[in-house]
């Protein structure tokens, strides 16, 4: 189930909440493993009693026989019924649940925000109101299981009063002695415990089933960009990028990305710069093919991007993004998501050689340092650091930066603008600047406005031109540039 998770389509994840993701993995996947494991079985052995039972009574006396399959029959359809009822209150307990959950994720992720605006009290009231409504699904379900359940008893006692009746109506003349009759009354009373199992095991069954559709959703969602059938592995050496005539929109808006045309050659040194919604980061995206274009082709080392293996793509492409994600463990455990199985000597190497071991010898345990989830320790100018090196152990030919350089503290901004020129060294690097002073070095710049591509050439030329990225430079030279 997480397997599939991690290979969903990225735009699909992102369009739903995490705490209904976490729900599916965990609550839904052990409520229908329980069932499966005991309720089957179970269902089994009960089953099998009640119909031995009525053989038994057929074997006795077929009319009275024929009058309790009637009243189980007819007891088991009012069960149907009530089914789809607690089948729709299960599907609100599990929405509720997923719910909580998120809203109690958001509410941790958020916690210095919410100390700083002072939202204590409104944080709480969010979460206490999504607790509650999670109580009351699960209150009503259970009661209404509850009552389901307890109508067993009801039966049980209805069919008795049925059955001796009826044996009283015959009578000996119909072959209904005291005999028969006190057997049909214990065969009635060896149905009751499995009766009562049964609709115990349909009650568990309607949770399992609401899980089991939740589950189901999940494995038809459409998984990561589809591998083609005959994959291509890149050619070997520094890899060139081509866009031709590439479109791009998210589902339900306009394009984002229009007609975009380029040759990126081999060893080049690209910036990306534009103000805001402009598309650099879809470019970027669909660069690394963590999107797939709805028109146009994206090339590297001149092939089609949906032609290439993923396994070659992810080996010899690396990706930083805006802000570099770190897991709970250490620096090195992070580093090692490049290279798995990196020794720390490799990690200790990959350091100096982007000269940043004197950064890693004033933490407190060196690589082994912890970071804390999400890299909560370090700072942001730190985790891109950490990320930095990460894209170095996996030795990539194409380099892609999504505003590596963005929300860095001064302290380490130094580090951090040396770490990237020897990263980029030697193989294709686009970065997607925030700050136009990253593309001043660049031997290309792409200028995008609204999706399109409007201009692209050197520093000095574009300025000299007078066009977009001369009025960004501007903007950013008196400080009122937002890129």
């Amino acid at each position: 189930m997480f397997s599939h998770l991690m290979q969903r389509s990225m735009l699909t994840v992102q369009t739903e909440r995490r705490g209904a993701l976490v729900s599916r993995v965990t609550s839904d996947v052990t409520t229908l493993q329980e069932f499966l494991e005991w309720g089957g079985v179970m269902f089994l052995v009960n089953g099998t009693q009640v119909v031995m039972s009525l053989g038994v009574m057929a074997a006795y006396e077929w009319r009275l026989a024929v009058l309790v399959l009637v009243g189980v029959v007819g007891y088991a359809a009012s069960l149907l019924w009530f089914q789809k009822i607690l089948r729709r209150r299960y599907d609100r307990v599990r929405e509720n649940v997923a719910n909580s959950l998120a809203v109690m994720g958001e509410a941790i992720n958020a916690l210095p925000e919410v100390r700083a605006y002072g939202a204590e009290e409104t944080t709480l009231a969010r979460v206490a109101d999504a607790l509650e409504r999670r109580f009351q699904a699960q209150f009503k379900a259970a009661h209404f299981g509850n009552v389901l359940f307890s109508t067993a008893e009801i039966f049980a006692a209805a069919l008795t009063a049925v059955v001796i009746a009826a044996g009283l109506l015959l009578g000996p003349d119909e072959g209904i002695t005291v005999g028969v009759l006190l057997a049909f009354l214990f065969l009635v009373n060896l149905l009751i415990s499995p009766v009562q199992t049964l609709v115990e095991i349909l009650d568990f069954a309607q949770s399992a089933a609401s899980g089991l559709r939740r589950i189901v959703d999940t494995l038809d969602a459409p998984i990561e960009i589809p591998e083609a059938e005959n994959p291509v592995d890149l050619p070997p050496g520094i890899l060139d990028v081509g866009f031709r005539e590439v479109g791009f929109a998210y589902p339900g808006g306009p394009e984002v990305i229009s007609d975009v045309s380029v040759a990126i050659p081999p060893g080049s040194r690209v910036a990306v710069v534009g103000a805001t919604g402009s598309g650099k980061t879809t470019f970027a995206k669909l660069l690394v093919r963590l999107l797939d274009p709805d028109r146009g082709t994206v090339l590297i080392g001149g092939c089609d991007l949906r032609s290439v293996s993923r396994a070659s793509l992810r080996s010899r492409v690396a990706f930083v993004p805006q802000e570099g994600f770190l897991f709970t463990g250490t620096i090195a455990d992070n580093v090692r998501y490049g290279r798995p199985g990196a020794s720390d000597a490799e990690v200790t190497a990959a350091f100096h050689e982007l000269d940043l071991d004197e950064w890693v010898g004033r933490l407190p345990a060196g690589i082994s340092t912890p970071v804390g989830e999400r890299g909560s320790s370090l700072s942001a100018g730190e985790r891109q650091l950490v990320a930095l090196v990460r894209a170095w152990m996996s030795s990539p030919d194409l380099l892609v930066l999504d505003e590596a350089t963005s929300a860095v503290d001064p302290a380490l901004d130094v580090s951090l603008r040396h770490a990237i020129d020897r990263l980029i060294a030697g193989r294709t690097s686009v970065t997607i600047a925030h700050r136009l002073a990253t593309a001043e070095a660049a031997d290309d710049i792409l200028v995008f406005d609204r999706g399109f591509m409007v201009e692209h050439g050197r520093h000095q030329d574009l300025l000299t031109a007078g066009g977009t990225y001369a009025g960004l430079y501007e903007d950013w030279a008196t400080g009122t540039a937002v890129v």
